[in-house]
């Protein structure tokens, strides 16, 4: 069994105790100490600029040309807080509690409670910071409501939480740059973890404009890489999102937590063909104020508009009073599927539902008569007012859904569908953030540790933040403190040899293939393989095929991709080409691994196992535990077990209704 190293005491205690007891270093030796993290999305970027600001020399890594590329800046909704401003009944139990019903009961009682615990933090620092969070008139920040709660408890930026939030970390690590804190390598990537006497000591990176290997040393190194729904092709991530840091570290000994956990996000605009490379997010936050329906009627035809109130079924409301339409993702994506796979789908490719903003212009248009004190307002007028007010706090995604579709969504309902979004599995780590190989890091999304089988809107942000401003900086000193008499390695150590060795060989067997297939084309086979029998419903015999057809097509990708170009150049084909040939491992795992776990739990919906309404049923007495894989050669995992202990949040069988 893993030992996750949760301080013992009272959950709300234990965060606490580890920062009284924790070891330190002082700052002298701070400064004698190097850093390596990879990755400078929210995670990154805030871990940087943490450490730096702490005195380590810290080297920071990303592929993109600029920290500012980081994906973390397309997360639209908001970020969650236990703050209470509405005094709606919210409090750090209850985001806690939130959080792990939401994932279903499976993560970590004690991760869960920390994130909780710093979620105020997060906000305060943020705002020092300047970002402009959304306030209401008398100048207080303002919340909204996403799925999986009763309370509002989410901060936003308008549509662009993310991006606010990024730039904010990113002044920060700017500002450690300036300093000579932090060394940023921007267009370098991540290809292999240097282990010495069993740590991780360094990485090689790949200079993605020259094609030239480095060796760069570190006497600990931080994994902020986000996550892995690109092994679907589609999804909602940057085309150049991969999994493939964390795949090193998972090679090398770092052990893969519960892969197949992932999340089919339930408000995205529809697949329109072939030709599509990516998927649109249309942010959780609108479902705050828009209504979810398909036709009673089979396969109608007809439009949204000429389809009256009483032939409308808002099947969400119906099947969830409680909550509405604001039940957790891996619930909402379940009903809109189980609607259209039941012939009620809309558009053209009958693989869509409606979200509706009719009814919260009417009321907010009303609303504003009555503020203004106006008489005899014609019915025009209300909606004029109405459209005014969703514009202020929806714009930006109202004419992104627009530019995309060429729909007006204020007057037609916008049409959306579930696809591949985040990922809850991700390497394993303890409490400290570490995972099985000493002196290597996970952060953000990257991980596995708070999420369980289903992430809450919102959480992502707050998590990254978390771990990089709150947490990374206490666990981190813990593991150093006792590395202070540790010098810097020379690169030309014959474990740098080594690793570098392996990464060319690796990239100049990839050149030589020279066959006749493109890299995008086995990417989009990945993709449909693992959507068909691994995406929002599984079940044994897909998965059993799948696993074969992925070994198959591995074995077509090594003997027939074709790779232009040159090694020692820019190369945009031979990076995507490392990056699909790492997928192409993960896929088989998240299948074993879906494979394995025979019972149905937030997003992973095995239909073998499901109550009588259809929802996921769960199988606490034989799955009450965290899947860690190790890796063992070619097709060849070990799973090893964490079980999941619950004092508090007693497993129950999730109800919304």
């Amino acid at each position: 069994m893993l030992d996750a190293k949760i301080p013992a005491g009272n959950l709300d205690q234990k965060w606490t105790w580890y920062k009284g007891h924790c070891n330190l270093v002082n700052p002298a030796n701070k400064r004698k100490l190097e850093v390596i993290v990879i990755g400078t999305g929210l995670a990154g970027a805030s871990a940087a600029a943490s450490l730096g600001e702490l005195g380590y020399k810290v080297k920071a890594f990303c592929f993109q040309d600029s920290p500012r590329r980081a994906h973390s800046i397309a997360a639209q909704g908001g970020i969650n807080a236990a703050k209470n401003y509405q005094n709606d009944g919210d409090s750090v139990f209850r985001l806690f509690y939130d959080t792990i019903k939401g994932g279903d009961y499976r993560a970590r009682e004690g991760n869960v409670h920390r994130l909780a615990e710093v979620s105020g933090n997060i906000i305060d620092q943020c705002v020092a910071q300047g970002v402009p969070f959304a306030r209401e008139y008398g100048g207080l920040l303002s919340n909204r409501s996403f799925g999986g709660t009763q309370v509002q408890r989410t901060f936003y930026a308008a549509g662009q939480t993310g991006q606010q939030l990024l730039i904010g970390a990113y002044q920060s690590l700017e500002r450690q740059i300036a300093l000579g804190n932090v060394k940023m390598y921007n267009r370098h990537e991540m290809l292999e973890i240097v282990m010495i006497d069993g740590k991780a000591r360094g990485i090689i990176a790949r200079d993605l404009v020259t094609g030239k290997l480095e060796r760069h040393f570190g006497h600990a190194v931080l994994l902020c890489s986000g996550g892995y729904g690109n092994v679907f092709y589609l999804s909602t991530n940057a085309m150049g999102s991969n999994v493939t840091a964390a795949w090193k570290a998972h090679r090398k000994g770092a052990y893969f937590a519960n892969p197949c956990f992932t999340q089919i996000h339930p408000t995205c605009i529809p697949v329109s063909g072939d030709h599509q490379s990516k998927l649109t997010l249309m942010s959780e936050s609108l479902r705050n104020d828009g209504r979810i329906w398909v036709p009673k009627k089979q396969n109608d035809e007809r439009k949204a508009a000429d389809i009256p109130e009483d032939e409308r079924d808002y099947y969400l409301e119906r099947r969830y009073p409680a909550f509405g339409n604001l039940v957790p993702r891996d619930v909402a994506s379940r009903a809109a599927k189980e609607r259209c796979d039941a012939g009620y789908g809309v558009g053209t490719s009958k693989q869509a539902v409606y979200l509706d903003y009719a009814n919260a212009i009417q009321r907010y248009g009303e609303i504003e008569v009555n503020k203004q004190g106006l008489s005899n307002v014609s019915a025009e007028e209300i909606i004029k007012l109405g459209k005014a007010v969703v514009k202020e706090k929806y714009g930006n995604l109202f004419d992104m859904y627009e530019k995309i579709t060429g729909e007006n969504p204020y007057e037609t309902p916008m049409r959306i569908y579930p696809a591949v979004h985040y990922t809850m599995g991700g390497l394993w780590v303890d409490y400290e953030l570490m995972t099985t190989i000493p002196g290597l890091y996970c952060l953000g999304e990257a991980n596995f540790s708070d999420h369980g089988a289903n992430r809450l809107g919102a959480s992502a942000l707050m998590q990254g933040l978390a771990d990089g401003y709150f947490v990374i900086p206490y666990t981190i000193g813990n593991y150093l403190a006792k590395d202070i008499a540790t010098k810097s390695i020379p690169t030309d150590h014959p474990a740098f040899e080594q690793a570098e060795k392996e990464v060319s060989d690796r990239i100049n067997r990839l050149m030589s293939i020279k066959g006749s297939k493109t890299v995008e084309s086995f990417h989009k086979r990945l993709g449909k393989i693992m959507w068909d029998k691994c995406g929002m419903a599984r079940n044994a015999k897909g998965l059993q095929e799948a696993v074969a057809e992925i070994q198959q097509l591995k074995k077509e990708f090594w003997s027939d991709v074709r790779i232009p170009g040159a090694i020692n150049e820019m190369n945009p084909e031979l990076d995507k080409a490392n990056r699909v040939a790492d997928f192409l491992e993960l896929g088989e795992l998240m299948c074993l691994d879906a494979l394995n776990r025979n019972e149905s739990c937030g997003g992973h919906f095995r239909e073998e196992s499901q109550t009588e309404d259809g929802e996921a049923k769960r199988d606490d007495e034989n799955f009450k535990y965290v899947a860690a894989w190790e890796f063992q050669g070619e097709h060849k995992w070990q799973m090893h077990k964490e079980d999941l202990i619950f004092e508090i949040a007693k497993p129950t069988q999730r109800s919304y209704k």
